[in-house]
């Protein structure tokens, strides 16, 4: 007698996420191994998330069982869903317990989902989670799920009937597996406890493992979704902000830079070639998939060299690359008791600037800059360091330049999230733009409601003459102005600033300058050539190359 829905399904993927999400900080804030990037919850949330919105997608079709949709298809779609959401150690391994759990199930077809059933999904979890790394340690989310999945075998000794039969119905099936998922969420708790006696650096930092808590946490909301209750009550590991600190990094990864993550997609992929190939340029190489599919995640101090390994096998995507070293200054700086845990925004923006001025006048407007260089000129990798350390599910890129747009058409179509790039050419159009940002709300309406705000807006610059123009007009040093991209006023910096906010001015209520390195006129000499009913809003950029960035509007 088969199951007659997704919709339990459904509910425990929820729960289980909905629980990880209440605690996703305080498992950041544990993670210290194998580095301290604080992230483990984040990339475990994202992870699920993954699974959730295809759980979502195939309950969606209409109520059909399982074996209705068939049991290897929603493997494959679950499976694939959870490998290409992966991100990090963490993420990954937890896509290889998806992974192995859902193998159980195509393995069983038409026998209901009852408590041996899932005992031996949790064994098979356990089983592709170590193979799926090259060195296991100890005292990690491994051991914490090989002691639940012994823990769950246990525990059906105690149930008079654990295979389900014609008694079968909803509510015996969810009271039985939350029985067994309970017994052994007790053995998880002492194997997360346990933990800092396995692995040394989880002891002299003073904190349990993140993945291991993680997974706690992940199947206390099982239990609950099960039940329609609560979760089961399980200790809070918050590390002290004195203690929870690695001075001395055990783990050769605190030398490279760039968590590296990516998908490959192709015929006859064979994991174990790659491997030597990666850890040649870096370390925590995990290859797992299949020969259509592999993921991929390495730290390294070269992304392109990492997906580089790949040329000619298959099609990268899901790439997604974080700046290390900046995440354990960010999970050191809130151990410090300095920037708070913020929840995950649905939609932020990323800016390319040119100078640490011009970035505090995006921050303060909600937006993260990205410094391009005095010629905005950034790598693809560059920008997407950017987009990752945006905390947001979906990013506007806003690129400020008209050399930077390709770059982060490059970056929105590789990265793991949901990417809009708006062809902004202009830092001052940057921000006007910025100013429409709704955190609320998705990217594709972002782009929207920023291109509509920028499009009553006209931008000028005045900057000093890099070269003798050929038409003997100015010459090295001389002032130029421009009207967008169009050469208006050229001699000395009064005249020719006066000349661009007078084009600018005309029916302006309010024109925004922005002054850069070396400016020769300040504000109230700027003030005072701005004619009629229009107001000046000023503001210290220190770009160089540019002595103002104008805009009207």
């Amino acid at each position: 007698m088969p199951d007659p829905s997704l919709v339990r399904f459904r509910a425990v993927v929820h729960g289980a996420l909905n629980h990880l999400e209440s605690r996703r900080q305080e498992i950041n804030d544990l993670n210290v191994f194998p580095v301290a990037d604080g992230d483990t919850g984040d990339n475990m949330a994202l992870t699920l998330q993954a699974v959730l919105q295809e759980v979502e997608t195939l309950a969606a079709i209409d109520d059909r069982s399982l074996d209705e949709i068939g049991r290897e298809e929603v493997y494959e779609r679950i499976a694939r869903a959870a490998l290409l959401g992966a991100r990090g150690n963490s993420g990954v391994i937890l896509s290889q317990l998806v992974r192995g759990a859902a193998e159980e199930l195509i393995s069983r077809p038409g026998e209901l989902v009852d408590p041996i059933l899932i005992s031996s999904a949790m064994a098979r979890a356990a089983q592709r989670a170590y193979a799926s790394v090259r060195a296991p340690a100890e005292g990690t989310m491994l051991t914490v799920m090989r002691e639940m999945a012994a823990a769950a075998a246990t525990a059906l000794k105690d149930i008079e009937n654990p295979r389900l039969g014609s008694e079968w119905n909803v509510e015996l099936q969810n009271a039985l597996i939350g029985d067994v998922l309970e017994q052994a969420l007790r053995a998880g708790e002492q194997a997360v406890k346990d933990g800092p006696e396995l692995l040394p650096v989880l002891k002299e930092a003073g904190v349990v493992d993140a993945g291991g808590y993680a997974v706690t946490i992940i199947f206390a909301g099982v239990v609950a979704a099960l039940r329609g209750g609560d979760a089961p009550a399980l200790d809070h590991y918050a590390p002290a902000r004195t203690t929870a600190r690695v001075s001395h990094p055990e783990h050769e990864s605190s030398t490279y830079r760039y968590c590296t993550n990516f998908a490959v997609t192709g015929r006859g992929l064979e994991s174990q070639r790659f491997i030597p190939l990666l850890e040649n340029i870096g370390d925590s190489v995990l290859v797992v998939g299949d020969q259509q599919t592999l993921k991929i995640h390495v730290h390294t101090d070269d992304p392109a060299s990492a997906t580089g390994v790949f040329g000619g096998a298959g099609e990268v995507s899901h790439l997604d690359v974080a700046d290390m070293h900046v995440q354990v200054e960010q999970r050191e700086a809130r151990m410090a008791g300095g920037r708070a845990g913020r929840p995950l925004q649905r939609t932020g923006a990323l800016a390319v600037v040119s100078a640490d001025g011009v970035g505090r006048l995006f921050r303060d407007l909600g937006v993260q800059p990205l410094d391009g260089g005095p010629t905005m000129n950034p790598s693809i990798y560059d920008i997407l360091v950017g987009i990752h350390e945006v905390d947001a599910e979906e990013v506007v890129v806003l690129p400020n330049s008209p050399n930077v747009i390709m770059a982060a058409e490059g970056a929105a179509a590789q990265s793991d999230k949901t990417v809009r790039v708006l062809p902004v050419r202009s830092m001052q159009a940057g921000l006007s733009a910025a100013v429409a940002l709704r955190t609320d709300a998705d990217a594709e309406s972002n782009a929207t409601a920023m291109s509509a705000a920028i499009a009553s807006i006209r931008t000028g610059s005045v900057a000093p003459a890099a070269r003798v123009d050929s038409a003997g007009r100015y010459g090295i040093g001389d002032a130029v102005g421009f009207v967008d991209d169009e050469l208006v006023a050229w001699g000395q910096p009064r005249e020719t600033l006066r000349a661009v906010i007078a084009a600018l001015g005309e029916g302006a209520e309010l024109i925004t300058c922005i002054a850069g390195q070396g400016a020769p006129l300040g504000e109230d000499a700027v003030a005072s050539l701005v004619d009629g009913e229009a107001e000046l809003e000023w503001s210290c950029g220190g770009q160089p190359s540019y002595w103002w960035l104008l805009s009207s509007e």
